[in-house]
């Protein structure tokens, strides 16, 4: 899970991690049912001490973008609407599929843009 820490940073180290998962999240890379690592896991990964990691866990999860299941751990929850959960699982695929296909990002975006106005989609 691509999260950091910026030590130099006036923000929080919890917050910074709270804000990265959240992200994830926004953007898709972190999709309903993702298991996050656990809070000793990424504490360890980032350098930091479990309480801050579980910090960020405890706010994420009053927030609603994640839940935590005992042993089962922390996983993103499932928000919003069918509709934008079956688009971010879509935009997945194709993701994928295009890395399979060698093609650049920019080249895809462009790809999907043309695609979307086609179908009377997207910005004008």
């Amino acid at each position: 899970m691509p999260v950091t820490v910026d030590r130099g940073s006036d923000v929080p180290p919890f917050e910074q991690v709270r804000a990265s998962v959240e992200a994830l999240v926004a953007i898709g890379e972190l999709g309903p049912g993702d298991r996050l690592p656990t809070v000793r896991a990424l504490a360890e990964q980032l350098g930091l001490a479990p309480n801050t990691v579980a910090r960020a866990y405890r706010e994420l999860e009053a927030d609603g973008v994640v839940e935590t299941r005992g042993r089962h751990g922390t996983r993103v929850a499932a928000t919003g609407d069918a509709a934008h959960q079956a688009a971010i699982a879509a935009a997945r695929a194709y993701a994928e599929r295009v890395n399979e296909l060698g093609l650049a990002p920019d080249e895809a975006l462009g790809l999907v843009t043309r695609a979307l106005h086609r179908a009377g989609g997207g910005p004008t």
